[in-house]
């Protein structure tokens, strides 16, 4: 099962674990680009999703990185 987790969830997690995070979609990614290569891909859209997830999550760090506040 997958869980969804909200921009400001990410934004409460410290630096190291955005990092592991993001290793964690990266290695995901990977594999789900492999299943979908051999046909084995049962849900295509969870490409799109982890693409997403990886971007808000370097996004969160960017904003750590330059020390940017979000209301």
């Amino acid at each position: 099962m997958v869980i969804l987790v909200r921009a400001n969830e990410y934004r409460e997690m410290t630096e190291v674990e955005l990092v592991q995070k993001l290793r964690e979609f990266k290695e995901e990614l990977f594999n789900l680009r492999f299943q979908h290569a051999t046909a084995q891909l049962d849900n295509p859209m969870r490409i799109k999703e982890v693409k997403k997830d990886i971007a808000r999550v370097k996004t969160i760090l960017r904003e750590k990185e330059l020390d940017i506040k979000r209301a």
